[in-house]
């Protein structure tokens, strides 16, 4: 925690922009600190896909999580993809509670 806020990093494929967008928005008036990711590779964002970037990103991600209290994992339609689940992985090894956009039947 920061202060009274709770400290929270979005993970989620990067498709569901409007999807992070609105969860940014409603964590954040929920009053938390909300840490998101900061490009959208499968929503157009290229520069994702240059060489070394995506790598990068990932890492970055993971520091992320090392700030943050919690994750929110966007998974829209129950999809979680492997960088995902390793991002879910990681946090859950580092002690991180996970929370879910969407509930499927064994929980998550």
């Amino acid at each position: 925690m920061v202060g009274k806020y709770k400290v929270i990093t979005l993970c989620g494929s990067t498709r569901f922009r409007d999807a992070f967008t609105e969860a940014q928005k409603r964590l954040t008036l929920e009053g938390n600190i909300v840490i998101s990711v900061g490009l959208f590779g499968h929503s157009g964002d290229e520069e994702v896909w240059a060489p070394g970037t995506k790598e990068m990103l990932d890492d970055m991600h993971k520091r992320k999580i090392d700030m943050a209290d919690g994750i929110f994992v966007i998974n829209v339609g129950g999809y979680i993809g492997s960088s995902t689940r390793s991002e879910i992985e990681y946090a859950l090894a580092n002690g991180k509670k996970v929370e879910y956009l969407e509930q499927n039947r064994s929980g998550q």
